[in-house]
This record gives structure tokens, sequence and C-alpha cells, in this order.
């Protein structure tokens, strides 16, 4: 039986595509859950244009995303960390701090997720971190880690 979903299916398909189901899955699941529409004439029409309406948000999305990337990979984001001898830090620098440390010095707001850091920075210098933002658009970000200079205390 062909149907279109009315929302995204798990392991089936994404809103407004046609697709071919066994009836009792359509009858009895899809269609009274409201995860799916009878393929008629009028629906077709319906889910041509649901498809275009997501083709459409899609690009808007990815070209939002391309446009951050030259922001992003501009300039060098510097973050002070406390290090001891040898540019060994005393903790580390977390996804958290580089998201932190964007949003203060850049103006953009990246959500720790999108950071790809397998391990947290635990040295000195200058540490290549990629932020997935679409999934076909990708930025990379130049992360300096400096020393900390500690301020004398007032007397």
């Amino acid at each position: 039986m062909k149907i279109i979903l009315a929302d995204d299916v798990d392991n089936l398909g994404t809103k407004g595509d046609v697709v071919s189901v066994a009836d009792g899955y359509a009858r009895n699941y899809l269609v009274p859950k409201g995860l799916a529409l009878m393929a008629s004439k009028g629906a077709l029409k319906q889910a041509e244009q649901m498809r275009r309406a997501r083709e459409e948000r899609e690009q808007k999305v990815k070209e939002e995303a391309a446009g951050r990337v030259s922001k992003l990979g501009a300039t060098s984001v510097y973050i002070s960390a406390r290090a001891g001898e040898g540019g060994r830090l005393f903790g580390s620098v977390t996804k958290t701090d580089v998201a932190r440390a964007i949003l203060e010095q850049l103006g953009e707001d990246v959500d720790r997720h999108v950071i790809r850091l397998d391990d947290p920075i635990r040295t000195l210098g200058s540490h290549s971190v990629e932020i997935h933002l679409h999934e076909e658009v990708n930025a990379l970000v130049t992360v300096e880690v400096i020393a900390h200079e500690e301020e004398p205390e007032a007397q």
C-alpha cells in the first residue's frame, strides 16, 4: 500500500515521502497515529508541497551554516589556562570552555554538543577544533591555549 508520511518515521522515511508499506502496518499503526496519509491524487500533491518546503528549509539552514563557517574560521579563539612546567595544564580545556570562548570572543552561540573534541585539551599551544554545524558543513576553529598570568595580590 502506498502512503504519504506526515511525520518523520525511523527506518521508513521523512515527512512528505511517498513509501510502500504492508497494508496492516499502514491501516493499524501509521494512519491511526497520524504518522501517514493514504496516497490519493490530492494527497500526492500535498506530499509534493511538503517535500518541496522541507528541501527549501534544509537549504536555508545549510546556507546559514556555510555563512557561519567563514566567521568561525576567520580568527583564533584564545583561552587562558593555568599551566605548569613544560606547558602542561593544571586541568584541561573542555568543549564547554571552547563554546564559551567562541561566544565571548566571536559572538557566535555554538552548542557544546556540536564541537568535535575527542579528548580535552591538556597542553598549551595551538589546537584545531572541528565544529559540526550541519550534516554537510563543518567549521575548523583554531583554539590558542595560553598560560594564565597570575595577578600579584594587593596588600
